[in-house]
């Protein structure tokens, strides 16, 4: 049952479960973060399992790997900021559909309220009562047929540079993972596979817990992928050396 209404109408929330998501990788910029590194992961441990099945020395797989990391992460980060701006663009030429629909065809857009609002089984003269008070405030109106009619939510304005700052970023790190024992260490190979493999295994368990769906299906999808891409990389490799 619920409380009595406040002021403005609407009645304080009732006692339940958390409503607001508390996954990092749900939020834009954690979901860019993830992404980038996890697009930022496979071209160089591709590149260097390659260049390692054609008996190319360290020094020449991390310098090709720098160099992927580089083009791979300025790549993930340009297309964040472009994907952000198209949807900008796209949501601002559909806003500006819908105010002028509103303001040259009122009677056709109510009618569209009224026809979303009974699909949700409101009827009669609630329905009337409820298309009249979403179309007194024309703002609220078209916030109304973007949302529901269009299924677009206004973008952020700062959310193209955090996605490019996200992605890039988050691929740069990444990139380097595969690289650092060619770096340091013996056996560079199996040091980089295992490494990159616990990268994966941790992205695709975070990726599908934003998802909703269990972190172990996301984590074997992830290494499998891995797997396939590193299999490929030094069929290749063994192939042209």
């Amino acid at each position: 049952m619920l409380a009595e209404p406040s002021r403005d109408g609407l009645p304080p929330m009732p006692p339940g479960p958390p409503h607001e998501e508390r996954h990092f990788a749900q939020d834009g910029t954690g979901r860019d973060l993830v992404l980038g590194a996890s697009q930022g992961l496979a071209l160089p441990f591709a590149l260097s399992v390659a260049l390692a099945g054609a008996g190319a020395s360290s020094g020449v797989i991390v310098t090709a790997g720098l160099a992927a990391v580089a083009a791979s992460s300025l790549a993930a980060a340009l297309g964040g900021w472009v994907t952000a701006r198209e949807e900008a663009a796209h949501y601002a030429l559909e806003r500006g559909r819908e105010e002028e629909e509103s303001h040259l065809y009122p009677d056709r857009e109510r009618w569209e309220v009224a026809a979303i609002l009974h699909r949700y089984g409101v009827k009669g003269d609630v329905l009337r009562q409820a298309v009249e008070a979403i179309a007194a405030d024309r703002r609220k109106w078209v916030d109304f047929m973007m949302r529901f009619e269009l299924d677009l939510s206004e973008p952020d304005p700062f959310r193209a540079a955090r996605s490019a700052l996200a992605m890039g970023g988050g691929g740069a790190l990444a990139g380097l993972v595969p690289l650092l024992p060619f770096m340091v260490g013996d056996r560079p190979l199996l040091a980089s596979a295992v490494m990159t493999g616990l990268a994966m295994l941790g992205l695709g368990a975070v990726r599908a817990q934003a998802k909703g769906l269990p972190a172990a299906v996301g984590a074997v999808q992830a290494i499998g992928i891995g797997a396939a891409v590193a299999a490929a990389a030094w069929f290749v490799g063994r192939l042209v050396a």
